[in-house]
């Protein structure tokens, strides 16, 4: 019922002020969509601001992809690793600057920032050879696509790359493949 308000709404004052909507109603943008490589990498980059990406009609933000780390270089304000799995390495860059943007401690301890704090324990879960599940936002970096991190998570059971792989194509069967709901 809310929902049908909220269109209604959305409907009633782009009429009202002849605009057309900029994010569509379509709820694949406001979660992390869960992907293999090949299809994130397959994704159409449209250039708006934000930078959007598009599957199959439908606008996609936001990933999951599940996969070994093949490659890992850290520098002092990030992270940046290669997720593989099986169909394609997804780079990914995991933000550890969180440290620099709060120097309100003098020691330079990140007890006052817990964002820092997270990034720093998530990069050690980045370990070559490891099964990591990650989730973040689908940015383009010098014209290549990667996922800016959101966070990590290091799978101790390998079936769950075959489970991944398994939500993929039934998600995309009966969701993420499907035009999208009309406005």
């Amino acid at each position: 019922m809310l929902l049908r308000i909220r269109i209604a709404a959305k409907d009633f004052l782009c009429a009202v002020l002849d605009i057309t909507p900029r994010v569509s109603m379509d709820s694949l943008h406001l979660i992390h969509v869960k992907l293999l490589a090949a299809d994130l990498l397959s994704l159409t980059a449209r250039h708006t601001s934000p930078p959007s990406f598009v599957r199959c009609g439908r606008t996609v933000a936001r990933a999951e992809v599940v996969g070994v780390v093949v490659s890992r270089d850290r520098r002092e304000k990030f992270l940046r690793f290669m997720v593989d799995d099986g169909t394609g390495c997804v780079p990914c860059v995991l933000w550890l600057n969180h440290q620099y943007m709060n120097a309100s401690s003098s020691s330079g301890a990140l007890d006052s920032d817990p964002t820092g704090e997270m990034a720093l324990k998530m990069s050690e879960l980045v370990r070559l050879g490891t099964l990591l599940r990650v989730r973040g936002r689908i940015v383009m970096y010098r014209g290549a696509t990667q996922i800016a991190v959101r966070d990590v998570v290091l799978e101790k059971d390998p079936n769950v790359e075959v489970l991944h792989w398994l939500q993929c194509v039934h998600l995309a069967k009966e969701c993420y493949d499907l035009p999208p709901p009309s406005a």
